[in-house]
């Protein structure tokens, strides 16, 4: 946990690390440390887990402490660990904070409850009860209104943000690119805001965010850390060539629903045993497949295995 008492340290590329299966569905833990070992090897400059990529509305809390507790044994503080622990039920989401905090995490990860489309009073209560609950821990708003069905305001999140200390931050995975920079304007410049959204990753530098938290780390982790650090290091005009290259690889992840082309390549790769994805996703179909295997050897440089 030493990256909770200065959670501006956590930046860069944060890979949401898919949730390995077993082929009948089960959890693969092996696998998913060897996932995390792979994805600080390559660079990546920290791990999450149980965000969207993570299938988490699909595993049971025990799962997803289990899972928590098998990343941290790999992380070893090497680099930032921010898990997911939101659910649509505050007491699910009390309790997976919890053991994030009791395992060491350095921030936690909390989507907007989902399904039920709360208001922006009812997304600040919310928070609230979460941010009071937890006030040593820094915490992270995860706004996806594509999963979600509802979208928390710049003026919610700069509420937020003025009334609990430990509320450092939005992942912000919506294509309005427009409110990342409202959000920043109602907030100011010491938010820590990450992309969620791939393709405004390296935009989102320009504004003065964080990093990201990219799907697509989760088969290019070297090319997706290093635009974060080309663009850090002031090379911007190489940092724009790599996004520019790296289209292809985000168009395969959304080919079907993520994470199940991820999952695929992955499996093809040899970095995962199985491409099983929980019900009510399901692993590519041919037509899905024909249009991935294009995309992957579009970008196959940018691979971080061979073909």
């Amino acid at each position: 946990m030493k990256f909770r008492s200065d959670p501006a340290r956590i930046r860069g590329s944060l890979a949401p690390v898919v949730t390995p299966f077993t082929d009948d569905g089960t959890v693969d833990l092996d696998g998913l440390r060897r996932l995390v070992r792979w994805q600080i090897d390559s660079g990546s400059h920290g791990i999450s887990l149980g965000g969207s990529t993570g299938e988490p509305g699909a595993q049971t809390v025990t799962e997803r402490v289990a899972a928590m507790r098998a990343a941290v044994e790999v992380i070893d503080e090497r680099v930032p660990f921010l898990p997911g622990t939101g659910s649509a039920k505050i007491d699910e989401t009390l309790e997976l904070t919890a053991a994030a905090r009791d395992l060491g995490a350095d921030a936690a990860l909390v989507i907007t409850p989902y399904y039920a489309r709360p208001t922006q009073e009812a997304l600040y209560r919310w928070y609230a009860t979460v941010a009071r609950e937890f006030p040593d821990l820094p915490l992270v708003v995860y706004n996806v209104p594509s999963r979600t069905a509802v979208d928390i305001d710049p003026e919610t999140v700069a509420r937020l943000f003025r009334d609990f200390d430990n509320i450092v931050g939005i992942k912000e995975t919506t294509k309005d690119f427009e409110h990342f920079s409202r959000t920043f304007h109602a907030c100011g410049k010491d938010l820590l805001m990450w992309s969620g959204i791939e393709l405004l990753c390296l935009p989102l530098l320009s504004l003065g965010g964080a990093g990201f938290v990219s799907a697509l780390a989760n088969i290019a982790p070297a090319a997706v850390s290093r635009m974060y650090t080309l663009w850090d290091s002031g090379d911007h005009e190489a940092a724009r060539d790599l996004h520019y290259r790296l289209h292809p690889l985000v168009d395969l992840l959304f080919v079907e629903t993520n994470p199940a082309p991820a999952k695929w390549v992955l499996r093809e790769a040899g970095l995962l045993g199985s491409a099983h994805v929980r019900p009510p996703l399901v692993e590519p179909t041919e037509a899905g497949l024909t249009r991935i295997r294009a995309l992957r050897a579009a970008g196959a440089d940018l691979l971080d295995f061979d073909l």
